[in-house]
């Protein structure tokens, strides 16, 4: 039977379901995560062919760097995708699915970036920058 997730945004102007499994959750720490959600980034991807978003014109996609922009809800600024240029899957903040995921730790990425005001309390790997 095919995995079938289901979230969005805050207001629920943005609605997507996604088929498949997903991907363990990766933690990143860059500065540029922190300051989009105010701590780090926990997400997991899915491949755009299994994914369904509803209201996909109320999402601003802010273009963060050269290589990747940042989807977030243009109403209630809720932050629910990351999008490399090229690729043809989709990061979502494990945060904006309902319900239980069935979502597994993996590892944390960009720590040498981290913020000074938390720190880091498992033993799952952990990256200076991306991973290898």
């Amino acid at each position: 039977m095919m995995e079938i997730h289901e979230g969005g945004c805050l207001c629920g102007a943005v609605r997507f379901k996604t088929q498949g499994q997903l991907r363990e959750l990766i933690f990143c720490h860059c500065s540029q995560c922190r300051k989009q959600t105010g701590l780090y980034y926990a997400a997991t991807n899915v491949l755009d062919s299994r994914m369904d978003v509803q209201g996909a014109d109320e999402i601003t996609w802010y273009h963060s760097s050269r290589s990747a922009k940042r989807g977030f809800c243009r109403h209630c600024g809720s932050a629910l995708f990351w999008k490399a240029d090229g690729l043809d899957y989709t990061s979502i903040l494990a945060g904006t699915f309902d319900g239980p995921t069935g979502l597994e730790p993996g590892y944390h990425i960009f720590c040498a970036d981290k913020g000074d005001f938390y720190d880091i309390h498992d033993d799952l790997p952990r990256f200076a920058e991306a991973s290898q």
